[in-house]
This record gives structure tokens, C-alpha cells and sequence, in this order.
């Protein structure tokens, strides 16, 4: 994905004065203003879609060593939304895909930042995704897309990233009906994060 994250603080460096204090700075994702989508090929007919209705995480910013940044988001797999119930029913009942009841979250945790590009605002945001109580790296196609004040959070600090990554759905025991229904699917996140401080206060 260009999705999930934290070291967004790149941007941050790059837009703030030289000389800035080594401190982490607490962010919150905004979930009504972050989504997580995924696309399958079925069949070669057409690409479907999906997204979660729920996503939280925090983001932890340190704008003098952005390598130190990092991002931790927490998904309910229950709250998956295909547009077609039958389908979001076998998603979550069928062994085959989703196992909700033993692992109910879906995770994400960044682990470090690669190839990043201050003058584009783009960076390779590295993680662990654990999905059915199983973990892999996954590495995020990441672009900044405005750090600043955020009126609708009383002009308080905001970062906003867009990613995209693929991942396999084989590598989190998923991988039923392949390759008729395409293995990989294509990710795409786009999420706003709002200083920790002023989102507690409107909450």
C-alpha cells in the first residue's frame, strides 16, 4: 500500500524546525476519518471489495529520529464489511477463512522505516501482521499526505498517510479456493491521526 502508519514521522521531520526535542509524541487514529480496504480477482470477472468498519491504533512520533516512530493498530475482524451478508457470514463461520472466535483481532505492528524519500514524503513502513493468530512481515507502500492543524480537532497537531501493500491470503490460512479466487489481495489504507491529547478531550 502507498497503509498503517507511524513512520509518517518523516514528514513531521521534514516540515519542523531543525532542532526538535527527542521525545515521542502520542497520536490517535481518528477512526472516522481511517478505513482499511482490501480487492480479490474472482475468477478474472471482476474485483471485488471489502473493508473494516473498526479500526484503533496509536501512532508514536519522534520528529528528530523518525526511525524511532512507530504504529500499533488493532482491527475486530467482526467488524469486516463485504456489501454482501452471505458473504460476510462465511467470512466469519467457515473454517476456511476467519477464525473470530479464537483470534478475534486482526494486528498490526511496526517494526522499522525503509527507503525513505524526505522530498516525496514516501517511506516503506515495516511491520508484523497477525492475522488468525499467525504473523508475517508486510511492508507498506507509504506517502504523507499533510501534516498540520486539524480544524475539526480545534486546530490541534494531524497526520495524514495513505499506503497500500499485497499480501497472500495463503500465508494466514486463507488460501480456499485458489486460484480461481485470487491468493493475493491488494490493501489500501488511508487514515487520519489526531495528537492524543485533543482527541481525548472531544471524546
Amino acid at each position: 500500500m502507498r497503509l498503517f502508519a507511524p513512520a509518517l514521522t518523516l514528514a513531521l521531520l521534514a516540515t519542523a524546525p531543525l532542532a526538535q526535542a527527542d521525545t515521542l509524541t502520542e497520536y490517535t487514529l481518528d477512526p472516522t476519518h481511517t478505513q482499511v480496504r482490501f480487492s480479490w480477482d474472482h475468477f478474472g470477472f471482476s474485483t471485488p471489495g471489502a473493508s473494516f468498519d473498526e479500526v484503533t491504533g496509536t501512532v508514536y512520533v519522534n520528529e528528530a529520529h523518525p526511525e524511532q516512530s512507530r504504529v500499533d493498530v488493532t482491527i475486530p475482524v467482526r467488524s469486516v464489511h463485504t456489501h454482501v451478508p452471505l458473504l460476510d457470514e462465511h467470512l466469519l463461520t467457515k473454517p476456511e477463512f476467519f477464525k473470530a472466535d479464537d483470534h478475534p483481532t486482526i494486528t498490526f505492528r511496526s517494526t522499522g522505516i525503509r527507503n525513505a524519500d524526505r522530498e516525496e514524503q514516501e517511506f516503506d513502513l515495516v511491520g508484523i501482521l497477525t492475522v488468525n493468530g499467525i504473523s508475517k512481515e508486510v511492508v507498506l507502500d507509504t506517502e504523507v499526505n499533510k501534516v498540520g492543524e486539524h480544524p475539526m480537532w480545534d486546530n490541534a497537531r494531524a497526520i495524514g498517510l495513505s499506503a497500500e501493500t499485497t499480501v497472500k491470503r495463503s500465508d494466514f490460512g486463507m488460501g480456499a479456493y485458489a486460484p480461481a479466487v485470487s491468493d493475493e489481495m491488494e490493501v489500501s489504507i488511508t487514515l487520519e491521526a489526531i495528537e492524543a491529547s485533543a482527541f481525548a478531550k472531544k471524546q
